[in-house]
């Protein structure tokens, strides 16, 4: 485990809000000087604890604008490498956890419409041995790291 400090906790904090947020700006804002900060952030880096830097998009403003959680269920001889390939290997799909228990996967899709969305469902019925599916509509979102709420 890595030895992270409360100001080590409080350069991630701000830098979760705000990927490109200057080394200057932080040194002020957590009292130390900017080569001090940039130290930490490196030593962050090289620990893995930070492991890259992101955008955060509006993706209604592109047109996709509907998203969903799908839980896939599979035989219990279903090897997990085949649970990830499945949904992979559709576009729409944004990220996938395998979880314990029923069911066995939860994907988040991101879609046009619901049209669009009924065909992606569709094809994930069809992929694989997807033995079953239960598709919840995302109405709005909220999440630490963007730090606002999000309503559709």
């Amino acid at each position: 485990m890595a030895e992270v400090d409360d100001i080590d906790h409080h350069v991630l904090r701000l830098l979760r809000e705000d990927g490109r947020r200057t080394f200057s700006e932080m040194a002020e804002l957590v009292g130390l000087s900017v080569a001090a900060v940039k130290r930490r952030v490196d030593r962050l880096r090289e620990l893995g604890v930070i492991t890259g830097f992101s955008v955060q998009i509006d993706y209604s403003k592109l047109g996709w604008g509907i998203e969903a959680f799908t839980e896939l269920r599979y035989p219990g001889t279903t090897p997990v490498a085949e649970i990830v390939r499945t949904a992979t290997e559709v576009p729409e799909v944004q990220a996938v956890f395998t979880i314990a228990g029923d069911p066995d996967a939860l994907i988040h899709v991101r879609v046009r419409d619901l049209g669009h969305l009924q065909q992606v469902i569709d094809r994930l019925r069809r992929a694989g041995n997807v033995t079953g599916t239960k598709t919840l509509l995302v109405l709005g979102s909220w999440t630490r790291d963007g730090m606002s709420p999000h309503a559709r």
